[in-house]
C-alpha cells in the first residue's frame, strides 16, 4: 500500500471506485456493444459467420497477450501513464474499426482494441491495492464489480439502438467517444498511486525474473485458475446468446435484454454481498460460499436441461444465480492474488488477467461454437469450466491452509 494514500485521494472512496469501474467497463463495452450489429456487419462486409467470430477472438487474444505487459509496465513507469497511453491507443483503434472497409481490416483493428483495453482493467486492480488496506480494498473491489456489472446489461441495448438507427459504423464511433471521455476523465482525476520506492526497474531481465517468480509459484497459478475460469461458466452463455436466446428459448431480439438484466443483477447483488462480508468473515469462507452457490446452480442447470426442454420461463435463472455466486467470491480471490507478491502487484494483475482472458478467448473461439447448439452441451460445459476453478481452490486449500484464513 502507498504510504501517502490518504494524501493522494481525499475524495470519497466510492468516487475512486466509480472512476476505476469505468476503466473496467471498457472491456464489456468493447465486446457487448457490437454484438447486436453482427448481422449488419456481416452483410456490409460480405463476411461469413466464422469471420465474424474472428473479430471477437482477435480482440480476446489481443487482450490476453498484452495483459502480460500492462501491469509490469505500470510497476515500472507508474499506473497513470499506462492507463492514459492505453486509452489513447484504444480510441485510435476504435476509429480504425469505424472506418474499416473489409473484414480483414476490422479483425486487425479489433485485435488492436484488445491489445489496448487491458491497460485500464489490469492497472485499476493494482490501484485499489495501492490505495487501501485489505478489508477496505475488498469493499472497493466489490463496489467496482457492482458498477462494472452495469456495462454488459447496458452495452447491447446501446449497440442495438445505434445499429438500428445509424448503422454498424456508429457503434465504433460510440466506442471512440467513450475512449475520449475516459481519457479526459482519467487525465484530470486519476492520481499516480505507485510510490516511488515501490517501482521496479524497466529491464527485460527484471521482467523475466518477475514472470518466473510468479509463474513458478503454484499458489499464484491455482488462485488465477480459481478466479478466472469459473467466470466462463457464465460467459459461455453470453457468447452463445444469439443462439441460446433466439433458437433455444425462441425469444425475439427485442427480448434478449432480459437475459442480460438477470445476469447482471446477479453480479451486482453478489458484489454487494461481498462488500458487506468484508472484514466480517474469513476470506476462505466467502470463497467457499461462492463456489457452493455456483456448483449448486451448475448441477441444477444441467439436470433441468437434461430432463426438460429449455424454456424462457426458467432457463435464464440458474445462470443469474450462478453469476451471483461468482461475484461473491471473485473480489476476495483477486485480492489474494495481488497480495501474494506485494512488490509486483501490477505484474500479478497482468498474469491473472492473462489466465482469465486466455480462457475467455478459447471459450469464444473454440468451445462456444462447438456446444452452443445444444442446451445440454451448454450446461455441461458450464459445469466443467466451474469445476476447473473449484478443483484449483480445493488443491490450494489442502496444500496451503493459511491462505484466505
Amino acid at each position: 500500500m502507498n504510504p501517502d494514500a490518504h494524501h493522494i485521494w481525499q475524495a470519497p472512496r466510492w468516487a475512486l471506485a466509480v472512476l476505476l469501474a469505468m476503466l473496467g467497463m471498457l472491456g464489456p463495452f468493447s465486446i457487448d456493444t457490437y454484438i447486436p450489429a453482427f448481422s449488419g456487419i456481416a452483410a456490409s462486409l460480405n463476411a461469413t459467420p466464422v469471420q465474424m467470430q474472428q473479430t471477437l477472438s482477435a480482440y480476446l487474444f489481443g487482450f490476453a497477450f498484452m495483459s502480460l505487459f500492462h501491469g509490469a509496465l505500470s510497476d515500472s513507469v507508474g499506473r497513470r501513464p499506462v492507463v492514459l497511453w492505453g486509452l489513447a491507443a484504444f480510441t485510435l483503434a476504435s476509429m480504425g474499426c469505424a472506418l474499416s472497409q473489409s473484414i480483414g481490416q476490422l479483425v486487425f483493428f479489433r485485435a488492436v482494441q484488445g491489445l489496448t483495453t487491458g491497460a485500464g482493467i489490469v492497472v485499476s486492480r493494482a490501484v485499489v491495492r495501492d490505495m487501501f488496506p485489505p478489508a477496505q480494498a475488498q469493499k472497493v473491489m466489490s463496489q467496482i464489480t457492482i458498477y462494472f456489472g452495469v456495462a454488459p446489461a447496458v452495452a447491447p441495448m446501446i449497440g442495438g439502438v445505434l445499429f438500428a438507427h445509424l448503422g454498424w459504423h456508429s457503434v465504433f464511433w460510440f466506442l471512440t467517444g467513450v475512449g475520449v471521455f475516459l481519457w479526459l476523465a482519467n487525465y484530470r482525476l486519476l492520481p499516480e498511486t505507485l510510490h516511488l520506492s515501490h517501482r521496479q526497474p524497466l529491464k527485460i531481465s527484471n521482467l523475466m525474473q518477475g514472470y518466473w517468480q510468479l509463474g513458478r509459484d503454484p499458489r499464484f497459478l491455482l488462485l488465477s485458475l480459481a478466479s478466472g475460469i469459473p467466470f466462463n461458466g457464465m460467459f459461455l452463455y453470453v457468447l452463445s446468446a444469439p443462439v441460446f436466446l433466439g433458437e433455444h428459448l425462441a425469444l425475439p431480439p427485442t427480448q434478449f435484454f432480459w437475459f442480460f438484466v438477470l445476469t447482471i443483477s446477479g453480479i451486482m447483488s453478489g458484489a454487494w454481498v461481498s462488500g458487506r462480508m468484508a472484514g466480517r468473515i474469513a476470506p476462505k469462507r466467502q470463497i467457499r460460499n461462492g463456489f457452493v452457490i455456483m456448483l449448486s446452480m451448475a448441477v441444477l442447470n444441467l439436470l433441468a436441461n437434461t430432463l426438460f426442454t429449455a424454456h424462457a420461463a426458467w432457463a435464464m435463472f440458474p445462470i443469474a444465480i450462478f453469476s451471483f455466486g461468482w461475484a461473491v467470491m471473485v473480489p476476495v480471490v483477486t485480492l489474494l492474488v495481488l497480495d501474494l507478491h506485494p512488490d509486483r502487484r501490477g505484474m500479478a494483475s497482468s498474469l491473472q488477467a492473462f489466465v482469465g482472458s486466455s480462457a475467455n478467448g478459447l471459450v469464444a473461439g473454440v468451445i462456444a461454437p462447438l456446444v452452443m447448439h445444444s442446451t445440454v452441451g451448454l450446461a455441461a460445459t458450464s459445469l466443467a469450466l466451474l469445476s476447473i476453478g473449484l478443483v484449483a481452490w480445493v488443491l490450494l486449500r489442502r496444500r496451503w491452509a493459511s491462505i484466505g484464513a
